[in-house]
């Protein structure tokens, strides 16, 4: 049985739900609305059984639209919550079945106007508050946020947190400085990352596969196969090499790997994480 899981796609209706980060000119190949319709052929293509569904908008009435796809294809939600508030109320708003499609929460740090915003004590308080719900927390960072990141990780060791797209690694200026923050943050037992968001460096230039070989196996060596996840970051994936190819590319990373690593990083571990259902 097919329990593979791609814990990291998008879909968005734009007439509700706005993404102006979507330039036509430079980004046409995602410049379109994507629907659970739409999800299920690149699970297929990428031999994947279902996926988590990640937030676009830090915007609670997009989350609710997002736990209220019904697809036997997706296995959770990651949404938007406001952490500078308690979550208590804000999930009670949700309702009971809604609630029990939130598999985890995520804020748009990387791009939020305030650089600190991880650590403001009134978020540190509503990340606390979060794991009393059983949620873990995305984090979306620059690379060079990493070691704030490893600070906020160290401070909260009750949270679940998992680094999305390796931490930055593509849009890292020193690879070696990434390096370096990546480990020191694996070395914390409550954090896990995903090997996501890196098709655009997945293409069949070879000194790309090279930089993406090494950032891989740069993870494994830190988080190891239990704390690491597949993810293809779909539809953004399509921007680069798009997630057929990030697939196979990940296929041949992993090819010296076991079979159960290779089966906890496109299944048990995420479902682990998630809190997921076999």
């Amino acid at each position: 049985m097919n329990r593979h899981l791609d814990t990291h796609v998008h879909l968005w209706n734009r007439s509700t739900d706005p993404q102006p980060w979507i330039d036509p000119s430079t980004m046409a190949a995602i410049d379109r609305d994507f629907e659970p319709a739409d999800l299920a052929p690149m699970l297929d293509a990428t031999g994947m059984a279902t996926a988590v569904v990640v937030q676009s908008s830090n915007s609670a009435a997009e989350t609710r639209r997002l736990l209220a796809h019904r697809s036997p294809r997706i296995a959770g939600v990651v949404g938007w919550l406001d952490l500078s508030a308690d979550p208590g109320p804000q999930l009670d708003e949700l309702g009971p079945a809604a609630r029990r499609g939130l598999v985890g929460v995520r804020h748009l740090v990387h791009l939020d106007p305030d650089p600190q915003w991880l650590a403001r004590p009134a978020v540190g308080a509503g990340l606390d508050r979060l794991a009393a719900h059983g949620l873990g927390f995305d984090l979306v960072v620059r690379a060079r946020q990493l070691p704030l990141t490893a600070t906020v990780v160290r401070a909260h060791p009750d949270v679940r947190f998992v680094l999305d797209h390796l931490g930055g690694v593509t849009e890292a200026g020193d690879l070696a400085a990434w390096e370096t923050n990546l480990r020191d943050l694996a070395r914390l037992p409550n954090v896990w990352a995903k090997m996501s968001g890196l098709a655009g460096l997945a293409g069949p230039r070879r000194t790309r596969m090279d930089g993406m070989r090494h950032a891989v196996r740069v993870a494994l060596e830190a988080f190891g196969p239990d704390r690491l996840m597949y993810g293809s970051d779909w539809p953004v994936a399509e921007l680069g090499a798009g997630a057929m190819t990030w697939r196979a590319a990940v296929a041949e990373f992993l090819g010296d790997l076991s079979e159960p690593e290779r089966e906890a990083i496109l299944a048990g571990t995420g479902s682990a994480f998630y809190r997921i259902a076999a």
